[in-house]
């Protein structure tokens, strides 16, 4: 499987601009996953952009995203943005669309990521990356989310706080009324759930309330929160259902135990956490020990944390010497 983020994107953009011809007037992306690509190529390439509808209608993007009507004389070398090219078949109908404009402008067609095998279809294609595959800022809305597990807690919705996860009235309340977090525009497989059992009525309650479509909902047989807490076994419980399964993706919020999850089933593991997919277990547990899975910003105060701890002991210990050195 491949997986590419927002940095990724950004990234190939800017490798492969030097393909993108400087005599274009405007930049055009096809919503919704388009306009991402075109108001970047915009930027770099300091040109005007709007969206392939305004631009039917002959409008574009000025200062301050408001829409301004054109002219045919303003804009003539069209470049139609898209981020990928699977089958084609979005490209060809934006083709179409576009084909009674064909006469008074220009048209080129860009796409970021293509299929090795319909690259052809687009004038400019950036970054051959075959299928399968997910990106970043259209996961939740891929159409193969049916071959897919997802965990519940940290992906569907927010997590508990400590004090509402009580295994009482306060997490009865939590269940019924948690936060949405990303709610996905297609039907999800399976939901693989470290909640208990008993909370089944609850979590299918928020489930068709929130809009989620689903096949299966796998639950904790366990009695209570005790039990649960002593098993301890959260990626492990998950694992075996995707193991056992013909999916190929897993949706995790947890980082540790996304790395168990891929090296208990040997596959790809996506995480909120990070919004990164796991490949190789290994390297994941090499990053948590080193903190190199948390951004700049947050190492940084960590780092500043540990040493206000550090120092505040040795004080305690009365051991100034340690602390002078310090």
């Amino acid at each position: 499987m491949n997986y590419r983020n927002l940095n990724d994107l950004n990234t190939t953009i800017l490798k492969k601009l030097y393909l993108i011809p400087r005599d274009i007037d405007l930049v055009v992306g096809i919503p919704r996953s388009g306009m991402l690509p075109a108001n970047l190529l915009a930027l770099y390439l300091n040109l005007p952009y709007t969206d392939i509808h305004s631009f039917i209608k002959g409008y574009s993007y000025k200062s301050g995203a408001r829409k301004q009507f054109f002219s045919e004389n303003e804009y003539k070398k069209i470049l139609i943005v898209d981020d990928s090219i699977a089958s084609g078949s979005a490209l060809l109908e934006s083709k179409r669309d576009l084909a009674h404009l064909e006469s008074k402008f220009d048209i080129k067609y860009c796409v970021i990521y293509y299929t090795p095998e319909n690259g052809h279809l687009a004038d400019y294609a950036l970054e051959a990356v075959p299928t399968p595959r997910y990106f970043q800022w259209n996961i939740f809305n891929h159409t193969t989310l049916e071959k897919a597990c997802f965990d519940i807690d940290g992906v569907l919705c927010l997590d508990p706080s400590d004090e509402q996860n009580d295994d009482g009235v306060l997490y009865q309340s939590f269940l019924l009324n948690a936060a949405p977090l990303y709610i996905p525009g297609s039907k999800i497989g399976t939901i693989v759930t470290s909640r208990l059992e008993k909370y089944r009525v609850e979590t299918e309650t928020w489930l068709n309330k929130n809009g989620i479509a689903y096949n299966k909902l796998v639950m904790l047989d366990l009695p209570d929160m005790k039990a649960r807490q002593k098993a301890n076994n959260h990626a492990g419980h998950k694992a075996k259902e995707y193991l056992y399964s013909n999916y190929n993706l897993f949706v995790e919020s947890d980082l540790e135990q996304a790395a168990e999850i891929n090296r208990i089933t040997k596959k790809p593991v996506f995480c909120t956490q990070n919004f990164e997919m796991v490949y190789n277990s290994e390297s994941v547990v090499y990053n948590l020990k080193s903190g190199k899975h948390l951004p700049f910003l947050r190492r940084f105060a960590l780092k500043v944390r540990d040493g206000i701890r550090k120092r505040k002991k040795l004080l305690e210990k009365g051991e100034l010497q340690k602390l002078l050195q310090l």
